[in-house]
Formats: C-alpha cells, sequence, structure tokens
C-alpha cells in the first residue's frame, strides 16, 4: 500500500475565528520542517517522536495537553483525521503525512526518507 501525502487544505473547514483551532494547526505545520502534534501521556507519540530523533530528525513537538488552546486543537485533529484518537498527528514540509499507520507505513515502505529530505529535516 502506497501513502502520499497532500496538502490538506482542501480537508479545512472555512476559517470561523481568529483563533480558529484550524488555521493554528495550519499555521503551526507550516513553521518547522517536521511538526508533531502529541500528547504527553500518549505512548503512541512517543514511539513516533523517538522514531523520528532515532532517524536524526529534530520534530517540533506540541504537546497538547499543555497549550492554552490544546483541547480546541485535539477536536480539530480528530475532524481532519476522522477518527476518536486525536494523536499523534505528523506534518512534513507543511504537509500532512498522518498518524500512526501513515508515518510507519511510509517509513517502511522507503518515502518518509525522501520526504523528511525534501522538507530539509534529513541530510544523508
Amino acid at each position: 500500500m502506497h501513502y502520499q501525502t497532500e496538502s490538506w487544505g482542501s480537508y479545512l473547514p472555512p476559517p470561523t475565528t481568529v483563533n480558529d483551532p484550524f488555521r493554528r494547526i495550519e499555521r503551526l505545520a507550516a513553521e518547522n520542517a517536521v511538526v508533531i502534534f502529541s500528547l504527553s501521556s500518549c505512548c503512541m507519540c512517543h514511539v513516533i517522536k523517538r522514531l523520528f530523533c532515532g532517524m536524526g530528525v529534530n520534530p517540533t513537538v506540541y504537546e497538547l495537553d499543555q497549550q492554552p488552546l490544546g483541547k480546541e486543537m485535539e477536536k480539530a485533529l480528530m475532524r481532519l483525521m476522522a477518527t476518536t484518537s486525536p494523536v499523534p498527528v505528523v506534518f512534513v514540509g507543511g504537509k500532512l503525512v498522518g498518524a500512526m499507520d501513515r508515518v510507519m507505513a511510509s517509513h517502511i515502505n522507503g518515502t518518509l526518507v525522501p520526504l523528511l529530505k525534501e522538507a530539509g529535516a534529513l541530510w544523508l
């Protein structure tokens, strides 16, 4: 099975307020090469963070349980991903890679490293 990242702007509903959680996620995801939305007590989030660090990537991690608007962002991520578990969610180069299953599939099928290189997160 081949997973491909894509722009996720088409998945977003129209903005409603200045503090719209979808727009906040979009902005944060675009600010760094690799962004992980996480919960500090989530074991799957820990695994994803260790994967990237083990590859020599220094991801920017947003622990939603430690963010002022974290609950709203969790809800927005659940809607974005169409799931009941909001995290982990990974963005590379501002593009949505997905949750744990998609990241691991990309790593296994060899598409994650080129994506990281293209985003400037990995120099091999």
